[in-house]
């Protein structure tokens, strides 16, 4: 995997932490594998201020622990972890969904819409990077129009642990997940809180097997705890 071009961008930490979370997720870095700051900073040509910055941020996700002297350590990955996840997703979702189809403007299902339309042409040409921007801009997109911030900023918080880069290349998603956000923008447009509720839920949660699939077969996913 080649480093992108870190050292022009603002917000590095979170752009280093997005790297590394990425790293975990696609097997370069596995469990118990140590990363060191100095090596990580000299590789995206950066200081290891930001590098540091990122680490903790993983650490606190639960991805990285911290040992004295040693630096920081890959942890593993379980199946329970991302059932856990991908169930609270559901939850949390399915509310801001629900929300949003009340509170749902005329341009702001306009603009889900084209949102939607731009994502299913990523899909098609396997541009795996602009559909995970895509993907993840129709939810920021739904969150926003729940006019809920707390809720949202808690989901911002956990889908940081679900490896969104990871779903383009698992065997179906793109199909079954157009389908699924078609459902979605069906329910917003009809203001049909229930149904937007459940559409999104059955969304997120339908995730989380394929995923362990895909990250088991690549060595990242061990059993449960």
């Amino acid at each position: 995997m080649t480093a992108p071009e870190f050292a022009s961008r603002p917000q590095l930490s979170e752009d280093v932490a997005r790297f590394v979370r990425k790293r975990i997720f696609d097997g370069t870095y596995g469990a118990g594998e140590y990363i060191r700051l100095d090596q990580l900073a000299a590789e995206l040509g950066i200081s290891v201020t930001p590098v540091r910055e990122a680490l903790f941020e993983l650490r606190a996700e639960g991805l990285l622990a911290q040992q004295p002297r040693r630096g920081f350590v890959v942890l593993p990955v379980t199946e329970r972890d991302i059932s856990d996840v991908s169930h609270v997703q559901a939850y949390i979702g399915g509310e801001l969904a629900a929300r949003a189809a009340a509170n749902i403007t005329d341009d702001q299902l306009r603009e889900l819409k084209e949102i939607q339309a731009r994502l299913e042409d990523a899909y098609g040409s396997d541009d795996d990077d602009l559909a995970v921007r895509l993907n993840h801009e129709f939810h920021k997109a739904i969150n926003v129009a729940a006019d809920s911030p707390k809720l949202a900023q808690l989901m911002s918080q956990i889908t940081r642990y679900a490896p969104e880069s990871v779903f383009p290349t698992v065997t179906g998603w793109p199909k079954k997940s157009m389908k699924d956000h078609r459902r979605v923008l069906d329910a917003l447009a009809k203001r049909d809180a229930e149904q937007a509720r459940q559409a999104m839920s059955e969304h997120l949660a339908a995730g989380a097997t394929p995923l362990i699939d895909h990250l088991s077969r690549l060595g990242v996913v061990e059993g449960d705890r």
